[in-house]
């Protein structure tokens, strides 16, 4: 039947870090690299059809934020994650070293 404690945790966890963004996306907007620093018309950007489970660090204005992410595209530097809060989605392009597979968090 699994374990209720458990669930109930990763529930309260998963609330908690939505309110953690949501207060920081109140205090400056989610910032993300731009065309410039992506050099998307040299660097070749992967599309995954099936986005992985990732931890990454997001700004939102001076405000560093630790999210549980997907990453939806790439380049060799970079990373398009996605992630949720509540009802909103937010999605920004971070640098490569800001971001760690899930199960390696």
């Amino acid at each position: 039947m699994g374990n209720p404690g458990a669930t109930l945790s990763a529930y309260r966890d998963m609330r908690s870090q939505h309110e953690v963004i949501l207060a920081a996306a109140k205090r400056g907007p989610l910032q993300t690299l731009t065309d410039r620093e992506l050099d998307v018309r040299e660097q070749p950007v992967t599309i995954y059809p099936r986005p992985a489970a990732v931890r990454a660090w997001v700004r939102f204005g001076p405000e560093a934020v630790r999210v549980e992410a997907k990453v939806m595209r790439s380049t060799p530097l970079a990373a398009g994650i996605e992630f949720r809060a509540g009802e909103q989605t937010f999605r920004c392009w971070v640098w490569g070293n800001a971001v760690q597979l899930a199960d390696e968090a």
